[in-house]
């Protein structure tokens, strides 16, 4: 065994997963931190600071340091890698991880700046960058490296990364920062303005859960849902169906599949045909949304599958691309060296 570990880092807006070489996904936790603000200490990271979300004293606040996909705290960011690579690798070795993370297709240089400086304060010997799609469409089991047109579609929490990919690389992307947060707040807003219910974002993100939907679904499922009602300032609850769900995440799923169609539009006509036959690939914690995959096939007449795990595709990608990034060396990995 090499004496360096192999470290891939999905560092998302709803959650960091953790790859190592030869062991796969370690950690699984919500990006979310609980900082005392008199003594600027770290109370909990993860699971357990997520549980803190809204419902923390005037003196501790649970933060998300990443947002739309890039760090919007970085010192918080930085302290939160630290904590899930010595979690994961262990502390006081004497060998520095190499990391692999991945980043938004539409990431600046000052982001990707960013986020290398953060995973090598966190304590990376070499820190490596990936696009998002590309470690998807890898952890999907999709061989990158052939000349044949890939589509895929990684929705996050803060980013949905639309891309093709062609012998390594990517020939064609957007990257919206509308994905699982966004439809979190379209529940929000529309439990505000149909029943006049404030709820809170982890309430949101449940009900999108439980009985979420893209496209119509056989069967209405219902859910209760509880809130602070506006009028009286008093708790309240209402049952809340899933056609509810499909208008409220009308404007999310809308803007997210008129991006998969712009990047169709901006296709070679060559790896559009491979497209047509291969269909598309979902990836990332919205794939899990029901009825997605219908969704973007009326949209787009172009057959579409789920990845087998799509929560992990990103990680195992990463973590893959780090195994063989001799194999890689003609996408852009190799070159995001350069920017050192």
């Amino acid at each position: 065994m090499a004496f360096t570990e192999e470290v891939g880092i999905d560092l998302g807006t709803a959650n960091v997963l953790v790859y190592i070489k030869g062991k796969g996904v370690v950690l699984e936790e919500p990006s979310v931190v609980a900082v005392d603000e008199e003594t600027d200490e770290i109370l909990a990271v993860g699971q357990e600071a997520k549980e803190m979300l809204g419902r923390t004293p005037a003196n501790i606040i649970a933060l998300r340091p990443l947002r739309d996909g890039v760090i919007s705290d970085y010192d918080v960011t930085e302290r939160m890698l630290k904590y899930f690579i010595r979690k994961t690798v262990g502390k006081g070795r004497f060998f520095k991880p190499r990391i692999m993370v991945c980043v938004p297709s539409g990431v600046t240089e000052v982001e990707k700046r960013a986020v290398r400086e953060a995973a090598a304060q966190a304590g990376g010997k070499d820190v490596f960058l990936m696009e998002e799609p590309l470690a998807a469409a890898i952890g999907a089991d999709l061989d990158v490296s052939r000349p044949e047109g890939i589509f895929v579609v990684d929705i996050g929490g803060g980013t949905s990364d639309v891309a093709v990919i062609s012998l390594g690389g990517i020939v064609a992307s957007t990257s919206l920062k509308v994905a699982g947060d966004r439809m979190d707040e379209a529940i929000v807003k529309f439990m505000r303005k149909k029943n006049r219910l404030y709820i809170g974002e982890r309430m949101a993100e449940k009900l999108k859960k439980e009985i979420g939907t893209a496209w119509k679904r056989d069967e209405e499922l219902t859910a209760v849902c509880s809130g602070r009602d506006l009028v009286t300032g008093l708790p309240r609850e209402v049952t809340v169906t899933s056609t509810d769900m499909l208008e409220a995440l009308e404007e999310p799923l809308h803007a997210i599949c008129e991006a998969i169609h712009s990047v169709l539009e901006k296709t070679p006509p060559e790896l559009a045909a491979d497209i047509s036959n291969s269909g598309i690939i979902v990836t990332g914690g919205g794939a899990l949304l029901y009825g997605i995959d219908e969704r973007i096939r009326n949209r787009t007449g172009i057959n579409v599958k789920i990845a087998e795990n799509p929560m992990n595709c990103v990680a195992v990608g990463t973590g893959r691309a780090l195994e063989n990034i001799d194999v890689l060396q003609k996408s852009a990995l190799n070159r995001r060296r350069k920017f050192k």
